[in-house]
């Protein structure tokens, strides 16, 4: 990994503004969205999740379990890493209002901080004796950042076309607007980017790996307006969009402004969904808007029959796509001089090659997770050229990766040893077969949450006092975000009303880690069905659901003590490989270095 970016002068520079008279903070919190790296510019930390905390004499990193490594590497000694989860470590909300001298001004950029945390924290601040929450109209690490800071991206949006959607835009909206009647509410702000994408039928490029763009919306029981700038819509785009309003995307703040009076004076609500910023909810007026769930997120997540289908069929073109990486690799590092040659972002280039092959694939995911030996404990580890490590037959390789195809999306990680495993790795490797397994096979009744079928995949490294430091599944988006609620597994309180639905998709993700050692993770992305069963104590209220994997990649034999598996572990485990030579093998050349690799890979325990 890279050496940590020196930021000193960075934080010389933001703590001389914080000072000045104009703003008058004492803290200056970012809690970053993805789609503008704040974060990482100011300390040098790059994760996907995690909040700094910057006074006139500290500066302090929040992140959780899958970033402690990564986090400790990428920042430099200006930083102090606060591990978030571990006894004592507060959270930065519990920082701000509890360890900063009594009368704290914490400034923060209202567009970055929802509403529901901004009302809490100015809440806590003000108890405390005169704190307070200042909300700062310039953001203070864009001005240090200055010309250096990258435009915000203009790329057109594009139709997703009705046949991969499975249903009109109009018909959403229909269906949108069926739910505010059932909430009693005069209309919704929609925020979230995957949110406005699916409502619409459209995608962007806006942000990496993700088909979205910048926008914000509006439906009400009359009108649909979409907050976009002008120049993201071509022809075609304004043709389908036929019946919308459009307006230019930074016109939001203002119009909601202008909309707030007549809400008072008609006595209307609206509702905006709980990421709604702080700003947002500012300009309509705290008494004009309701911060809930939007009714977009499950509806969103309930896929229709032509998604399911397409998640299935994008999932076989994607098990092509890793045969003949394995099929590659293994070759070059047993047989071609790759062993001590080939570098983790050598490999993960290829099997972007390989993938990008496929029939409609359109890109990546999320980056490519491909790490050799310690690196493999670093849970969302980011190779980068030139300080990456070199693939080495005698250390185990984790490859977390995923497709954004145009009738799905894919999410896999698979755990490999070209050489010789150890028998401690391949406890460890079994164990977290025999996890991912016990999760697979769950039957349970609809609305079960995954809060409550964790365990499941934990219990056989639990027997052992081992366990992983992330969630075990998340939901996927059909050519959306890889990461998608409200779904998920794990041990996060939000997960107990999220309640499983027959068509939602999930990933079973289970791991192990060991600090400069190695880690393991097996990962299917997986769909939500609904299942038979001899007796129905529900009555009828929903009936018994099930996962169905739809990820078509072996899991390595090698690494399996066949003797800790029961024998319905192992008929599961020779049932799945027969479906992914079945399904998969059809795509690959006969004889070539990936089908003869499934071939083998896919043979019984």
């Amino acid at each position: 990994m890279a050496a940590p970016v020196d930021t000193t002068d960075r934080l010389r520079h933001l703590r001389q503004l914080m000072a000045s008279a104009k703003y008058n903070v004492a803290a200056y919190s970012e809690y970053v969205a993805a789609c503008d790296e704040r974060r990482p510019f100011i300390s040098g930390f790059d994760g996907s999740a995690g909040c700094a905390v910057i006074t006139l004499d500290a500066a302090s990193m929040f992140t959780d379990g899958r970033y402690f490594l990564q986090a400790r590497q990428q920042m430099d000694d200006n930083w102090t890493l606060m591990k978030r989860g571990l006894p004592g470590v507060p959270t930065w909300q519990e920082y701000l209002t509890d360890h900063l001298p009594a009368g704290t001004r914490v400034g923060i950029d209202p567009t970055l901080l929802s509403a529901e945390e901004g009302a809490s924290l100015k809440k806590a601040l003000n108890v405390r004796g005169n704190g307070d929450l200042v909300a700062i109209e310039e953001n203070l690490v864009d001005i240090v950042w200055g010309s250096q800071r990258p435009p915000r991206p203009q790329d057109k949006v594009f139709i997703h076309d009705v046949k991969y959607a499975g249903e009109s835009h109009t018909d959403k909206i229909t269906r949108v607007r069926a739910g505010l009647e059932r909430l009693d509410t005069d209309g919704l702000v929609v925020v979230a980017l995957d949110e406005i994408a699916w409502l619409f039928n459209l995608r962007g490029s806006d942000i990496d790996y993700n088909p979205v763009f910048f926008a914000y919306a509006l439906v009400t029981k009359t009108d649909v307006t979409l907050y976009i700038d002008d120049a993201k819509l071509d022809g075609s785009v304004r043709s389908h969009l036929q019946g919308v309003k459009t307006r230019p995307y930074s016109a939001i703040f203002g119009e909601l402004d202008a909309l707030s009076a007549t809400l008072v004076q008609e006595k209307r609500r609206l509702l905006a969904g709980q990421n709604a910023s702080w700003a947002l909810v500012k300009a309509l007026g705290e008494a004009n808007v309701k911060v809930d769930k939007s009714p977009i997120n499950m509806l969103k997540s309930l896929k229709n029959p032509t998604e399911l289908d397409g998640m299935r069929q994008c999932h076989i073109r994607d098990g092509a796509a890793m045969a003949n990486y394995f099929g590659w690799l293994e070759h070059e590092l047993l047989f071609n001089g790759g062993h001590l040659r080939l570098s983790e972002v050598d490999v993960a280039d290829k099997l972007e090659e390989l993938r990008r092959a496929q029939e409609h694939c359109v890109g990546l995911s999320f980056d490519t997770i491909s790490s050799v030996g310690p690196n493999g404990a670093i849970i969302h580890y980011s190779p980068k050229r030139g300080s990456d490590a070199l693939l080495d037959v005698n250390k185990m390789y984790l490859c977390d990766s995923g497709g954004q195809y145009l009738d799905g999306t894919t999410d896999v990680t698979r755990t490999y040893h070209f050489g010789t495993p150890t028998a401690w790795e391949r406890e460890c490797f079994t164990r977290v077969l025999k996890g991912h397994i016990a999760l697979d096979r769950a039957v349970f009744p609809a609305g079960t949450s995954g809060y409550a079928l964790d365990p499941l995949a934990r219990l056989p490294l639990w027997e052992l006092g081992l366990d992983y430091r992330h969630g075990t599944g998340h939901g996927v988006g059909s050519f959306l975000n890889v990461h998608e609620g409200p779904q998920g597994v794990g041990m996060r309180m939000n997960y107990l009303s999220a309640g499983f639905q027959h068509g939602m998709t999930i990933t079973n993700e289970p791991g192990y880690y060991e600090d400069g050692g190695f880690g393991i993770r097996i990962e299917n992305t997986c769909l939500v069905v609904k299942t038979e069963t001899k007796f129905d104590y529900t009555g009828g209220a929903g009936g018994y659901l099930t996962f169905e994997p739809v990820t078509m990649v072996p899991i390595q034999k090698k690494l399996i003590q066949s003797g800790l598996l029961s024998e319905g572990e192992k008929k599961w485990l020779d049932d799945y490989h027969q479906k992914v030579w079945d399904k998969v093998s059809p795509l690959l050349e006969e004889g070539s270095l990936g089908y003869e690799w499934l071939k083998r890979e896919t043979s019984p325990i």
